[in-house]
């Protein structure tokens, strides 16, 4: 009990609280009873709960118990408090808007009348037709709520579409198609009877190049993907669902992300992120953009975070969550990720799925017991009812459930509409022109084509697994290609669609039409036969990535020796890439012959169709790239592979990857250690060419405001937010306040084709190098705003206006805690890409 009582002596309110005024109020002083105290002890090292010897059995897991037996495995004792503890949990209430008001008012109402098995009941899972499914409280006409995977599109249900993947809407770099995106999910989501679906998805943000569900998420740039969550959010949740923003937080690797998961003797904690205050503002940030469109569901991660688990993490759900970031939703596990009961209760989690985990009757126990206090438990089911209600789902015209195991239904809802020709749009919209040379493309009427590869045509077999297209975790762990064309990729966010449109079967019709001619061969990777004539050779490979494993590797040789064996004869050799995530290209893509690149990314069910719009010039390019495609591996250095958890010497019961780039993944790794990447962050081609000027740089205030309210304009640009406003969702206030306003001019050059163009801004933070080592450097350059200009007719004209607020201009102080705008010059470009910087120039604050 010694490091207990050491434990407790930290744990004692202190006379003053650290960090800003403005949650000072919030984060009130903890008054500990003797079982409170012990079970916050527990908490506090959100490991697993305590033992039997200090909690009654109730709250204890079987896990923990397994630990401490017969010492066979190392004690948690010297990673307790490594998290710094954040308690109580703070009381949601609403004050963020009218319309949070207001469903709080009336979900306080209806829990201020429920029992304690009631208030229970919605805080928990039972088998139901949904891969999740609440409670329900039947005397007050709350229904079952309904969960349902994933990010593009209802999963595993029939007469339900395919959207592109995250990674595909981020590189179109259009922030209204991203909205269109959720709408268009969130109204089958409704159509389906869906309450709550699980996505949009930040979190894994894209830290390892070789990271398993990169391709679920929205690029690796936290600006990018808060647009594309933000957006997202506003999509869904516009067509009356509830948005799940996830998963919270720093679930970057696939390897041991989960107890016992790929662990030596399968045992052994799940993989700790270990990570400074200030970085771990930078995987925050997407979900502030969540929070601030009115994201009503957070999921926690399976993984440890700074060596507590994310689901019992009281810093992260109680003191940057729902403190920090005033966050009025409920938070809810991944699927059997809650690994204690009192621990997560009290550290800020409000639902457990798939089932009761370690809650149910233990939870009303451990509230009859009062090692959880009766509040929390209150907090937890009107956090539930406040976003069921936030979203208007008791308005008496919410569909009913549709969905069912399987997917199998007498009378399925047909619930596409015209989704097809959004998806076709985002797949061509997304999909990314890296080289072409020699006037390859656009294909002006070929008469003859020849198409290889495996990626050509659909998979002759991709039902194994009703539920996932192409297969489950059973048979596609370790796949590194997919043997068909690839529209997803692998796990609980893949699709299901209703057909496929390969581009075999789009190129056929075009070419059809045209009255030409094509040759094939799908399956060699030195095709025998050499077609002289041919106007055009289409090569079409892939590279897979699925949940529950990392990749293996960024390429594969069987593909780049097709690339190289049917370049060897064909002079016009057109490449097109189908992947989910990093595709290297180094051992082909300066061959002469290789004359056209397509990233195509996971564009969905459309895919031969958007495809065919690029090649043929129905659509000019505009995607670009949202990660960085280096020349080779080892340019990534420490970020290529998930980290095995036991550098230097560490303990692999308790694997542990500390971050030390601090803010430098990606591009910015890149511009840190000055290494020349393939194709950089923000690349891609069009068909026309495009030219920069007319840079300006305004402050946002109105020059008379400056001049008759000096003192309003200089409160504008203080160091920190104001400390006297009150926090609301998505954070302080102030932070989204504009501060500057950037424009410039964008010609369309060409002769040709109408285009439009993806303008980048990136701005330059004053750095303190007196107090900065590498963990916490201000990158060079950080991306903060683009706009999709055009389209532009040839020697047309447009206007990009960017928008810099004062998050934007803002570093995470950590004495502070809060946001700091620094004193300096501020240095501005806007270019083509994080490396075509056409334009620049600097303000002071």
């Amino acid at each position: 009990m010694n490091h207990l009582s050491s434990l407790y002596e930290q744990l004692r309110p202190p006379a003053s609280l650290p960090g800003p005024g403005y949650f000072a109020d919030q984060a009130k002083q903890v008054v500990f009873t003797l079982k409170g105290a012990v079970s916050l002890l527990c908490a506090a090292a959100s490991l697993q709960p305590c033992s039997t010897s200090l909690l009654s059995s109730s709250t204890t897991s079987s896990k923990s118990q397994h630990h401490e037996s017969n010492g066979r495995h190392p004690s948690e004792l010297p990673y307790y408090g490594l998290s710094p503890p954040f308690y109580p949990t703070p009381i949601a209430n609403g004050t963020s808007s009218s319309r949070w008001s207001s469903a709080y008012q009336h979900a306080l109402s209806l829990t201020s009348q429920m029992t304690v098995f009631e208030l229970q009941n919605l805080t928990r899972g039972y088998p139901g037709p949904c891969v999740g499914n609440t409670g329900a409280v039947p005397r007050f006409s709350i229904p079952s709520l309904c969960f349902y995977d994933g990010p593009s599109g209802v999963r595993g249900q029939e007469l339900a579409s395919a959207f592109p993947a995250g990674i595909h809407l981020a590189a179109t770099w259009d922030s209204h198609l991203m909205y269109r995106y959720g709408r268009a999910v969130g109204a089958e989501y409704r159509g389906k009877g869906v309450h709550i679906a699980l996505g949009p998805l930040a979190g894994p943000l894209g830290r390892v190049a070789k990271g398993g569900r990169n391709w679920e998420g929205l690029g690796s740039d936290p600006y990018l993907a808060g647009v594309g969550m933000g957006r997202i959010v506003e999509g869904v949740q516009g067509e009356g669902v509830i948005a799940t923003a996830k998963h919270f937080l720093l679930n970057e690797q696939e390897y041991r992300r989960r107890w016992a998961q790929d662990a030596p003797g399968g045992e052994g904690h799940a993989i700790s992120a270990n990570v400074g205050d200030r970085a771990l503002r930078e995987y925050v940030w997407p979900f502030m953009d969540a929070l601030k469109s009115g994201a009503a569901a957070v999921m926690c991660g399976y993984n440890r975070v700074n060596q507590s688990y994310a689901c019992q993490n009281s810093k992260l759900l109680n003191g940057v969550l729902k403190t920090e970031l005033g966050f009025e939703g409920f938070v809810v596990s991944d699927w059997d990720g809650q690994m204690s009961g009192v621990s997560s209760a009290n550290a800020g989690l409000d639902v457990v799925m798939p089932r009761d985990g370690f809650w149910g009757e233990k939870l009303i126990e451990a509230v009859k017991n009062g090692t959880v206090a009766e509040e929390r438990l209150n907090d937890m089911a009107t956090r539930v009812l406040a976003a069921w209600l936030y979203t208007g789902q008791d308005d008496g015209t919410y569909p009913p459930v549709g969905v069912a195991p399987g997917g199998q239904l007498p009378d399925p809802v047909d619930v596409q509409e015209d989704h097809a020709d959004l998806i076709r749009e985002i797949g061509a919209a997304g999909t990314v022109l890296v080289k072409n040379v020699n006037g390859t493309l656009p294909l002006i009427k070929p008469k003859f084509l020849t198409i290889y590869g495996y990626d050509a045509i659909v998979k002759s077999t991709p039902w194994e697994n009703p539920d996932r297209y192409g297969g489950g975790y059973d048979v596609s762990r370790g796949w590194t290609t997919f043997n068909g064309t690839l529209i997803t990729g692998g796990g609980s966010g893949s699709s299901t669609p209703p057909y496929v449109v390969s581009p075999f079967e789009a190129l056929s019709a075009r070419v059809r039409a045209d009255r030409g001619m094509l040759r094939w061969d799908f399956h060699s990777v030195n095709p025998s036969q050499q077609y002289l004539n041919a106007d055009a050779c289409l090569v079409f490979i892939n590279a897979y990535a699925s949940e529950m494993s990392d990749r293996s590797a960024l390429s594969d040789a069987f593909s780049d020796d097709l690339v190289e064996n049917i370049a060897s004869w064909c002079a016009r050799t057109i490449v097109v890439v189908h992947a989910a995530g990093i595709r290297l290209v180094d051992p082909w893509i300066s061959h002469p012959n290789v004359t056209a690149v397509l990233m195509a990314g996971l564009p969905g069910q459309e895919s031969g169709n958007s495809l065919v719009d690029i090649l043929y010039g129905d659509v000019t390019p505009s995607g670009r790239l949202p990660y960085t495609i280096a020349k080779k591996e080892s340019g990534y250095g420490h970020l290529l592979n998930p980290s095995t958890g036991q550098k230097d010497g560490g303990d692999p019961f308790f694997p542990e990857d500390n971050f030390v780039e601090g803010l430098h993944i990606d591009y910015r790794f890149f511009d840190l250690h000055e290494i020349e990447p393939r194709f950089e962050f923000g690349f891609g081609l069009s068909y026309t060419s495009f030219s920069y000027s007319d840079l300006e740089i305004h402050v946002s205030i109105a020059p008379w405001v400056e001049e008759i309210m000096p003192s309003f304009a200089a409160t504008r640009l203080a160091e920190f937010p104001d400390p006297d406003t009150p926090i609301v969702q998505g954070g302080h206030p102030d932070l989204w306040e504009t501060l500057f306003v950037v424009r410039c001019s964008i010609e369309n050059t060409g002769e040709k084709y109408e285009a439009s163009e993806v303008a980048q801004l990136y701005v330059g933070i004053p750095s303190e190098e007196d107090q900065e080592g590498e963990e916490n450097e201000t990158p060079v350059r950080q991306l903060r705003g683009f706009k999709r200009v055009g389209p532009l007719a040839p020697g047309e004209e447009g206007q990009a206006k960017f928008e810099l607020t004062r998050r934007d201009l803002s570093v995470w102080d950590v004495e502070a805690q809060q946001w700091r705008l620094r004193r300096g010059e501020y240095k501005v470009w806007v270019g083509a890409s994080s490396r075509d910087l056409r334009l620049n120039g600097t303000f002071e604050i």
